[in-house]
């Protein structure tokens, strides 16, 4: 946002202060590594172990002070260099300017009129900095040998990133002076605005990605330093914990999947120059070209001169937008919290709901969503909560009863009800598991608008609790909502209204107003996914989130839909 950066370069050797012995700083990342690499916390011991991670990495941070690398000047003054750059390698610069738009922070801006559809803006291969690219750079010999850079696309692309930038003559500098010095990712925050966030559905993922990072941080630094093949890394003299989180961040802000050069598979990229994109509403509209080996981005909508130029980055709630892209957007049609479910196994009708739901396509237990929007539940978990609810004799209907393969497909669809009573059972459930999910947290939603009306709250302040409050917005509206149904199917309970019934024409078609709510339950993609799903080694090392991805159709030269794991809409600089 303008801020200036630090005004000179700083590395070991250069100008650092450590104040810690070689061996003392490799106790102390010894002692980390082993911390975070311990079993997971217990129930309600989270946050303690999360203080002491956190007084570790202090700890080497302390001893670190000055070690870090930083450019001379501020980022803006690096843009005319990227926009050169970019020109020079084959990327299309015509029709924008790179543009400080206040707290939106830098976005492109036209410099001429702009057509939806039109494709505007181009970057080839070369310019992008992927997990290929790496296996060919210093950091080859390292990627051959370790497992966890060739297992995690991510890390590697971070500590890619490191090298490049730890290396004054690398293709790649124009692009890497322009990046943020700094990020609004919760590894920035201070403790205290991550203790915002406890009681929400958002702070377990804080609270790993802090200790993912944490891990990968020690474990590389052991690697740098011992490892025979690292003797010619950037980083052999100079790797703090600050460079490794700016890494991290810079890489989970903005990775996207690419296909590799043949299309036989997706790798991960940075694309320089199209990720000053912020972000809106809308649709994908970024593309890879194979013919072309580009990736390609068509506008969003139609553009007048000087305007700013959006993308969409995918269907993410504000949880992810905070954890992984650092910003909170405020009119997020696809917010959403995660609530868990399952059918206890101790149940005495449990065989039968499981062997339903598996019918269905749906597991016993599940993460799904509570949505933003009316009706606040999918398909998938309208479907769950009827079995769920279902009493012996009508699940006995679901599984040998006239038409009960055909009954499956009716699960997810809001026009047939199992009974009346099954619907005042599920509506119910759903009022009161959101409102006692409401009573975990700390303060109320009147506390949080008050809390959001100071004038002198730190932008990190501001994020954790305008998140903590769509959460409660989110389960406020789905138990309203419960209580609204309840009401409306005992009604018809009450006046004995005659249950719908379907025809077999009706049994593939389900409720909203989806664009894919014609499948039947068990053809439909599941939007909802189990915890931990995602690309992990044994636990997530970047944790970087999940992102939507389009439809790629070959390797002749079609278009790609590139997996919008974009940047952040809001930097800290």
């Amino acid at each position: 946002m303008g801020k200036k950066s630090r005004v000179k370069t700083q590395k070991s050797g250069s100008g650092a202060t450590t104040t810690a012995s070689p061996k003392e700083m490799m106790n102390l990342i010894s002692e980390l590594l082993q911390k975070c690499s311990s079993p997971a916390a217990s129930s309600g011991k989270e946050w303690e172990e999360y203080i002491q991670i956190r007084s570790l990495v202090e700890k080497i941070r302390k001893k670190q002070k000055g070690l870090s690398t930083v450019f001379e000047g501020s980022r803006e003054d690096s843009f005319a260099d990227l926009m050169s750059w970019a020109q020079e390698n084959g990327a299309s610069c015509d029709g924008f300017t790179i543009t400080n738009f206040g707290t939106e922070g830098y976005g492109l801006r036209t410099t001429r009129d702009i057509k939806a559809e039109e494709l505007f803006l181009w970057v080839p291969r070369k310019m992008l900095m992927t997990v290929e690219s790496a296996q060919n750079s210093v950091l080859g010999p390292i990627y051959s040998q370790d497992r966890i850079l060739q297992a995690m696309g991510n890390v590697t692309l971070a500590l890619h990133l490191l090298c490049e930038r730890g290396d004054p003559a690398s293709f790649w500098s124009p692009y890497i002076r322009s990046l943020p010095q700094e990020y609004d990712t919760p590894l920035y925050y201070q403790q205290e605005d991550v203790q915002l966030l406890l009681g929400t559905q958002a702070v377990q993922d804080v609270l790993n990605q802090y200790k993912n990072t944490a891990r990968q941080y020690a474990y590389f630094y052991k690697l740098v330093q011992t490892h025979p093949a690292a003797s010619k890394l950037p980083l052999k003299d100079g790797f703090s914990f600050d460079d490794y989180r700016w890494a991290v961040s810079s890489v989970m802000t903005r990775q996207n999947q690419i296909p590799t050069v043949d299309g036989s598979r997706v790798t991960l990229a940075l694309i320089p120059l199209w990720d000053m994109c912020n972000h809106t509403n809308g649709l994908i509209t970024t593309g890879y070209n194979l013919e072309d080996d580009r990736c390609e981005c068509v506008a969003l909508q139609d553009y007048k001169e000087n305007e700013q130029i959006y993308i969409f980055y995918g269907t993410r709630s504000n949880a992810e937008f905070v954890i992984h892209n650092g910003f909170f957007f405020q009119d997020n049609a696809h917010d959403r919290v995660k609530i868990k479910l399952g059918v206890s196994k101790s149940e005495r009708l449990y065989a039968m709901k499981a062997e339903v739901l598996a019918r269905a396509g749906i597991p016993a237990s599940c993460v799904f969503a509570l949505h933003c929007n009316d009706p606040p539940i999918s398909a998938q978990l309208l479907a769950f909560l009827r079995v769920f609810c279902m009493t012996e004799e009508e699940l006995k209907d679901y599984l040998l009863g006239e038409r009960a393969i055909n009954k499956i497909f009716t699960l997810g669809n809001s026009d047939f009800p199992v009974s009346w009573e099954n619907e005042i059972k599920l509506w119910t459930f759903l009022e009161t598991r959101a409102a006692l999910l409401l009573k975990t947290y700390k303060t109320t939603s009147e506390v949080d608008r008050s809390i959001l009306e100071k004038p002198d709250l730190s932008l990190h302040t501001r994020l954790a609790v305008q998140l903590r409050l769509a959460e409660k917005q989110i389960l406020e509206n789905a138990s309203a909502s419960g209580r609204a149904k309840r009401l409306q199917f005992q009604k018809k309970l009450d006046e004995g209204a005659p249950l719908p019934q379907f025809e077999e024409s009706d049994i593939a078609l389900l409720e909203n107003n989806d664009p894919d709510a014609k499948l039947p339950v068990i053809l439909h993609k599941l939007e909802e996914v189990e915890e931990g799903q995602g690309i992990e080694e044994e636990e997530p090392l970047l944790n970087g989130g999940k992102g939507d991805y389009g439809m790629g159709t070959g390797a002749n030269g079609e278009i790609y839909l590139i997996n919008n794991f974009k940047k952040i809409r809001k930097i800290s600089l």
